[in-house]
Order: C-alpha cells, then structure tokens, then sequence
C-alpha cells in the first residue's frame, strides 16, 4: 500500500468525522471522508448522518464543489456501487473528477459492493485497507450484522458475589447499584433492539426503555422486544404506544429465528436483558456476542441464578469467556462500587 502522510492524517480525521456524536443508530454504517488537493491540504470534509441522508463522500463533495476535480477522496468505507435511498458513491466521485481514493475497510455488504472495480474502469487510482482494523473497530457491530447475517447480540446481566439475579423470595430491586443502572442505559442507547422473554415482562413489568441521568426517557429509543409464545396483558409497560421506539412480541422460543426476524427488520444490535431461561437459550445456541456482567458486593446464598441450564455436567465443559475489561463503577448516593466485566465467548457461532 502506498500513501501519504497527508492522506493518513485525513483517514485519522475522517475516522473523527465518521464518530460524529448525535448520528442516530441505523441499518447504515458510520463513515467519514475527506479530500485533500494536491499539495495536501484539505479541501472539504463530510460524514454519514444517517439513513436517508447524503453519504460522507456525497457530503464532501457538495462542500467542495468544483474544487473537488483532481483532488484525493480520503473514506473510512469503500464507496458505495449500488443506488438506494442515494445514488451510488462511486459514480459521483468520478463524476465529481476525483483523482484518487484511499479507502480504509472494504464493504462487506454484497449489494453496495463494487465501488473500487467501479473507480478502476473509470480511470481512478485507487489505495485501501489504510486503518482498516480502526475503522472495523467503529463500525463493528455493522460489519458483524452485514458479514453473518444477523444482529449483534450484547448479553447483560446483574448479579452478586454468589451469581444471583434475585433473592429467594424473587426481589431483584436492586442488584447493581445506581451507578451501574446508568452505566447500563449507556450501553441501552448503543443498541437497536431491546429484548426479553416473555417471564420478564409477565413477572417485572419493565419499561425497556433507554434513560438519562434524571430518570427520563431520551428521544431516540430502541425497539422493545418480547420473545416467547405466552400471551401477554396488552397493558404491559413494554407496549406503551406513547413511548418511541415501538415494541414486538415475536411469538417463538428460538433464538435463530429472533434474529432473523430482527434482522429482516433491518435491526444489527441486540441488548438481551432477560432472564435465565432466555439467556441459557442464547447461549446454548451459540448466539451471545457479548457478555456486559455487573457484579455487586453482594451475597444472597439462594436466589434465582443468573443463567439457567446450559447442559453442562462437569467443571472441564464450562464456558469460559474471555476478559476484555474490568471496571470499578465509582458507588454513587453513599452506596458501595459495583464491577462491570466485558467479556467475549470463545466461539462463536453464525
């Protein structure tokens, strides 16, 4: 790969523009571009702001305008080949008279792939793979959803010392403290899909909704999911018409076939907070892409267990996710800190 230290400068900043805060999540991928004239300096800089919006390229070059004929487009995503809600990328920086694209990730989605074929035939030179891991990392539950087929599944779960959910007379209010509760709507807003079983919001009632600091619900929500074959009270809280967001009850106890139908629906993050039987259900699949744990300093010595039965019988069979982050959550209103541990499964499967 042959690139300037201008071009990785603008890859480093339209990785920045591609992280733009206030995007809103959607079946779209984050993405930044920048062009640079020829003696590197910046002509005009554009992001994705979502669906239905300009892509970062088209962005960038409605800023330049003639100015972008001869200049280098810098992309975190290789352009799009294909007209959607937009016309394709590809063909407006060649009509645009663009000289050169450096591009960091290939686009993995077999429908707007193409784009570097497309500026080839027309005579453009062409550089990728600049800060690919980087720009996989911003986009990876995107990359993920687009490469297996499916949404991106997070598994949250709060818990004591001694791995229980709830105590034995069925209280789990509360497990973690309250700054692990806020902790856990940041990583709420993250997410597309909210989803739980059936038990959940037969038993807890709970709102699924994502929350600011004051308690109240922010304006972008995710969508509320139930999972199961039990029939429900139409006055569940998760079925609140007035709250955004919307809810589902997807009459099934398979999680392949969950997915899929949340896939269908253009939806690439899932936040399970269910109970045990749910979770057990995703794990034995194989369907867990991420474990987010809360761990209080806490002991109950009966209770409801964090996860139900996995099938395993002996200490050499146990799962045994691997450690990504340990965090101490500073205790908030007197009350003692809780552990966030992130963790992945070993295998996954697709």
């Amino acid at each position: 790969m042959s690139v300037t230290a201008a071009e990785r400068t603008a890859m480093l900043r339209a990785l920045e523009l591609a992280a733009t805060p206030g995007v809103p999540l959607g079946p779209n991928p984050r993405v930044g571009c920048v062009l640079l004239a020829d003696d590197g300096r910046t002509v005009a800089e554009g992001f994705h702001r979502g669906a239905g919006t300009p892509h970062a390229e088209a962005d960038a070059l409605a800023r330049a305008g003639a100015a972008a004929r001869g200049a280098t487009a810098v992309v975190t995503l290789e352009p799009c080949n294909h007209t959607g809600r937009t016309g394709p990328c590809a063909r407006a920086l060649v009509d645009a008279g663009v000289r050169r694209v450096v591009y960091a990730q290939p686009d993995p989605n077999p429908v707007a792939a193409g784009g570097a074929d497309t500026l080839r035939a027309a005579g453009v030179e062409v550089e990728s793979g600049l800060l690919a891991q980087e720009s996989r990392a911003l986009n990876r539950v995107w990359t993920f959803a687009t490469e297996r087929g499916r949404p991106f599944v997070t598994w949250k779960f709060a818990t004591t010392l001694d791995g229980r959910s709830a105590a034995a007379d069925g209280t789990s209010r509360w497990v973690s403290g309250l700054a692990a509760r806020r902790d856990t709507h940041r990583l709420r807003a993250l997410c597309d899909v909210m989803l739980v079983g059936t038990n959940t919001v037969a038993v807890d009632d709970p709102r699924l909704t994502v929350r600011d600091e004051h308690d109240r619900p922010v304006p972008a929500q995710p969508l509320r999911v139930v999972m199961g074959e039990r029939d429900l009270e139409h006055d569940r809280r998760i079925f609140d018409e007035t709250q955004p967001g919307g809810s589902l009850h997807l009459r099934t106890r398979d999680p392949r076939s969950a997915l899929a139908e949340l896939r269908a629906r253009d939806r690439q993050h899932v936040f399970l907070e269910g109970g045990p039987t749910l979770a057990a259900a995703f794990l034995r699949a194989g369907l867990v892409d991420e474990i987010v744990a809360y761990v209080a300093p806490m002991l109950l010595g009966a209770g409801r267990s964090a996860v139900g039965e996995l099938g395993i019988t002996t200490i050499a069979d146990a799962l045994r996710p691997v450690v990504t982050d340990v965090t101490v959550l500073t205790g908030l209103d007197g009350e003692q800190p809780d552990v966030r541990l992130t963790m992945t499964p070993q295998e996954r499967e697709s």
